[in-house]
């Protein structure tokens, strides 16, 4: 027996409660793991909570994060004993996500644990440092350069927003992070923010074109903050986009694009090719420190899960949320 957090409907609503479950139960994948750590994501708060329409079909394992040891496996590519990472791919979604002490998953789901890095650091990054990683690295294929000028992180307390910063002062960029919470600020500046600016400022509606102060950003809101952020991207800068916390909608126009040649290059994270992920896991461990890891993190047990859920979806988190799985 082993406990895992399990989702259900009843009556059109999401309960979810922590219970004990048999291996037999876990869905039938070549690789069964011992989870080490999972986390909480703002996509997991939504799908704990039910205030998003993320979970396909009941009962479910949310999760959509695992870092684990291999103990048992019906595949070439991993060995019993082999510590994997697993982020993204609809898991904890369409499929029995990390929230579990024992988890089964397909080997194309899951990348190895890199040299250097432990299960703990790899659930502090998790999927918010991976999209941060592959955030900063659509900036650098845009020719962005710390020689650019300043670099903007849109949610900036948030998970993403929390790595992003860190690994671009670690880069050497100048990043301004913007927050709706001012009570954040010391917590910015020693990530890595150079300045920290209001949300405030940044929901005003834009005109087609504002005064060029970004040679770059990342966005994991969406909605006016991006919209004022490519009117304000300098000519030939680069927004790089992840998120819609602030909504979905874009009210901008073509201008950005076809007068100051501003590239807006979407990033996703939960679809990214193997050797991408490979590649961005690998210099997330060069470029990230287990103190870094340490002040953007807060860990917790599994029965505390549905409050935090309920915490980050009303914005009450800052950096990342671990969830401590097995003994080590």
């Amino acid at each position: 027996m082993f406990k895992a957090l399990v989702l259900d409907q009843i009556d059109g609503k999401t309960k979810a409660e922590v219970r004990d479950l048999e291996v037999s139960d876990l869905p039938n994948e070549p690789l069964l793991v011992d989870v080490d750590y999972s986390s909480i994501n703002y996509k997991d708060g939504l799908a704990i909570t039910g205030t998003g329409r993320i979970v396909s079909q009941f009962p479910m394992v949310p999760g959509i994060d695992l870092a684990g040891t291999v103990t048992e496996s019906h595949s070439d590519e991993f060995s019993v004993g082999d510590t994997i990472i697993m982020t993204g791919w609809s898991v904890g979604e369409r499929f029995w996500g990390g929230l579990s002490e024992k988890a089964r998953l397909k080997p194309e789901w899951c990348v190895p644990l890199p040299p250097g890095m432990t299960s703990h650091d790899a659930m502090v990054i998790g999927t918010a440092g991976l999209t941060a990683m592959l955030c900063v690295m659509a900036l650098e294929d845009a020719g962005v350069t710390p020689e650019s000028g300043e670099v903007v992180v849109s949610g900036a307390a948030g998970g993403v927003g929390s790595v992003a910063l860190r690994l671009l002062a670690a880069l050497g960029y100048e990043a301004v992070a913007i927050t709706g919470r001012a009570e954040m600020e010391s917590y910015l500046i020693a990530m890595g923010a150079s300045r920290v600016i209001s949300r405030d400022s940044m929901q005003e509606s834009a005109k087609p074109l504002e005064k060029q102060r970004w040679a770059g950003g990342i966005d994991t809101v969406g909605d006016t903050i991006l919209a004022r952020m490519l009117a304000e991207t300098h000519y030939g800068g680069a927004i790089a986009a992840c998120g819609l916390a602030g909504g979905y909608k874009l009210p901008t126009t073509v201008m950005p694009f076809i007068l100051r040649n501003v590239r807006l290059q979407g990033v996703d994270s939960v679809m990214c090719p193997k050797e991408t992920r490979t590649v961005a896991w690998q210099r997330l461990q060069q470029l990230l420190s287990s103190e870094d890891l340490v002040e953007m993190s807060q860990t917790i047990s599994l029965e505390e899960v549905p409050e935090y859920a309920e915490k980050i979806v009303n914005g009450q988190v800052r950096g990342r949320t671990l969830v401590k799985l097995t003994a080590q």
